[in-house]
């Protein structure tokens, strides 16, 4: 499967408006179930278009992603006061275990989906969070985001998350996407 990255000079298609009909910033905000001091992660944030959607909503909001040109990005765009930039793999992240009450990730799983990185996540979450993913399909058509050959369905998405203890709460299978939403 795939496990690319987002080729970096190419950043400014991140930021358009348009990737909403895929993920509404009210839809992540409900998925996420945010009080204000709440520590959350954005795993593979790049430019930080939906984590903008998510700072003012949290204390602290760690902006992961693997590649410095995005950070770069980010800060060049501006960033909200609440986020921290974290360069660093969603298989070690640099988190105590239990540290955070919420992750998510948009459109990102199909970058770093593995058992080791699913288990990082559940070791950083504290017990009753939250981790909400919108991906791309491999039930779509293609029609934006990666190749099919590089996506995940949401069955396999779901079954590597229950194997590593996670409940699921809500699944929804899309045209082009899914989205889960699940606890520790």
């Amino acid at each position: 499967m795939g496990h690319h990255t987002f080729d970096a000079d190419r950043a400014d298609d991140l930021e358009r408006p348009d990737r909403y009909r895929y993920l509404s910033a009210e839809e992540l905000l409900w998925a996420l179930d945010l009080d204000g001091a709440a520590t959350v992660a954005d795993l593979g944030s790049g430019t930080g278009f939906y984590t903008d959607d998510v700072a003012t909503h949290a204390e602290t909001v760690y902006a992961v992603d693997i590649q410095e040109a995005m950070h770069e990005y980010y800060r060049a765009k501006g960033l909200p006061e609440s986020v921290e930039l974290v360069t660093s793999g969603v298989e070690e992240l640099p988190f105590e275990t239990d540290q955070l009450d919420a992750a998510f990730s948009t459109m990102t799983y199909h970058e770093f989906a593995s058992d080791e990185a699913i288990a990082e996540v559940n070791r950083v979450l504290a017990p009753g969070s939250r981790l909400v993913i919108a991906d791309w399909a491999a039930t779509g058509e293609g029609e934006s985001g990666p190749p099919l050959s590089e996506r995940y369905t949401a069955e396999d998405a779901v079954e590597m998350l229950r194997s590593h203890g996670f409940s699921i709460g809500h699944e929804a299978v899309r045209p082009e996407t899914f989205f889960l939403v699940v606890t520790v």
